[in-house]
């Protein structure tokens, strides 16, 4: 039964029964427009988040020329994303106890502190890259709070015909962030040797200044953020939106259980954590992937932009579709992950374009790489909430956390490796590809159910 919109862009209170059966709190339901002032917060700091996360990566060739980074540096700056997730149950246990509010403040602080540590204008090159190292992994250590609790904030505050899109917007913002990160590096810092207009820049100086004026610009922003948050972020509304919002459920540790002990969730869960940790690590030096292609550090940053963007398009298009048509959520990831690993094998095929003689030009490498990105980054809500559907009712908070942090797992992983095996790239490549097909083999073999849909369909009429 759905609720009335008020004149003032409320809805009405809906009144829900009681069903002692079912754990429910008896109340009244009610969504509240502020809602998406809330939600606004919250994807803009997950879009500083990626923002900063992906800074390196794009413009790794100034990087080197500027700070004397090595290869090896550039993956372990993106590397220190998935390390700043190790600490993420005591973010998922003071989400759980204190509120979706402290647990944002504290990521937010994070954020700053890391933004503000890169940021200092040190001359010794030896002490600014081991700041730049710690803003970095201080910026990682938002990550836990900032990529899963997207599905907690949208069941908190939205009505069920909402949440899916809800949580796209929350959880593929960060996404954009780093999609711009392709974007702003490369048009704002020029590459050594590289010309703009007329002009050729070889003066090591003016690199320096422009990518210091990126890192304040940041400061800036994420500092204005924080504060926004600390003067005004509710945990929760005054009203809960929806029976699902208002029901108990189960403690911490008691979550921490069932979600280990289960093997549908545990199926699910590699199949998302798997393609999704890959693609964020292979994105994050595509840069370094692209080059043997003889790709220009602008065009990789361009096709970086788009495949993040093309995601995130179509995964809110996506979650929209699965708010009217309940219940298909497998359906989606199936054909999903069917077009990822026929677009991956593409573009890796391509690659390899001396051993295949396939065409290798800037259009297929463009086309292939943003249909892959297209493909995986748009899945990530249509898996969160298949999550939370499966577990129901482990909170969302603690949910997302743990498939987030496996998430994070199989990107350090695969950046580990990287700071072994950087002269010839292929490789990841092939892990790509690979993580596609094993993750549409999973999801072909896992049973779906809907108890939290089941809750609000069927207890609220």
């Amino acid at each position: 039964m759905g609720a009335v919109e008020s004149t003032e862009g409320e809805r009405e209170p809906l009144l829900v029964p009681s069903q002692p059966a079912t754990n429910t709190q008896p109340g009244l339901s009610r969504v509240y427009g502020r809602r998406w002032f809330v939600l606004t917060m919250f994807s803009l700091l997950g879009f500083m988040q990626g923002l900063v996360w992906n800074t390196w990566g794009p413009i790794q060739i100034s990087a080197k020329h500027v700070f004397e980074f090595s290869s090896t540096d550039i993956a372990v700056l993106v590397m220190w994303g998935p390390v700043g997730y190790l600490p993420w149950l005591l973010f998922m246990s003071l989400m759980d106890k204190k509120g979706l509010r402290a647990s944002l403040l504290l990521s937010a602080f994070f954020m700053v502190l890391g933004a503000a540590l890169r940021s200092v204008p040190l001359k010794d090159l030896y002490y600014r890259r081991w700041m730049i190292h710690g803003g970095q992994l201080l910026n990682g250590l938002a990550g836990p709070t900032i990529m899963s609790a997207g599905p907690l904030l949208s069941t908190t505050w939205f009505a069920p015909d909402q949440r899916a899109t809800a949580t796209a917007i929350a959880s593929l913002i960060g996404y954009l962030g780093s999609a711009c990160a392709f974007l702003i590096g490369p048009l704002a810092v020029p590459a050594p040797n590289g010309t703009v207009g007329s002009t050729v820049y070889w003066n090591q100086n003016h690199i320096r200044d422009r990518i210091q004026f990126v890192l304040y610009a940041e400061v800036g922003m994420i500092a204005a953020l924080f504060v926004a948050v600390l003067f005004y972020f509710p945990s929760r509304p005054p009203v809960p939106p929806s029976v699902a919002a208002a029901s108990q459920r189960l403690s911490y540790r008691s979550s921490i259980c069932r979600l280990l002990s289960n093997m549908r969730f545990l199926m699910v869960a590699l199949a998302y954590s798997v393609p999704t940790g890959v693609i964020a690590g292979w994105a994050g030096v595509l840069d370094m992937i692209l080059t043997p292609a003889k790709v220009s550090q602008v065009d990789a940053g361009w096709i970086g932009f788009w495949s993040i963007v093309g995601g995130c398009v179509f995964g809110v298009a996506m979650a929209r579709f699965a708010d009217y048509i309940r219940g298909m959520l497998k359906l989606i990831l199936v054909l999903m992950f069917a077009g990822a690993s026929l677009a991956a094998t593409w573009f890796t095929l391509t690659c390899l374009t001396r051993l295949t003689h396939l065409p290798s030009t800037t259009a297929t490498l463009y086309t292939s790489c943003i249909l892959v990105g297209i493909f995986i980054n748009s899945s990530v809500p249509i898996f969160l909430e298949l999550f939370i559907e499966t577990v129901y009712p482990v909170p969302e908070g603690i949910t997302c956390g743990v498939v987030t942090f496996l998430s994070n797992l199989f990107t350090g992983l695969l950046l580990f490796c990287l700071t072994f095996y950087f002269t010839e790239l292929s490789w990841l490549n092939w892990c790509l590809t690979g993580s596609c097909i094993f993750s549409l083999l999973l999801l072909l073999f896992f049973r779906e159910s809907y108890d939290r849909l089941y809750l609000d369909v069927f207890v609220s009429v």
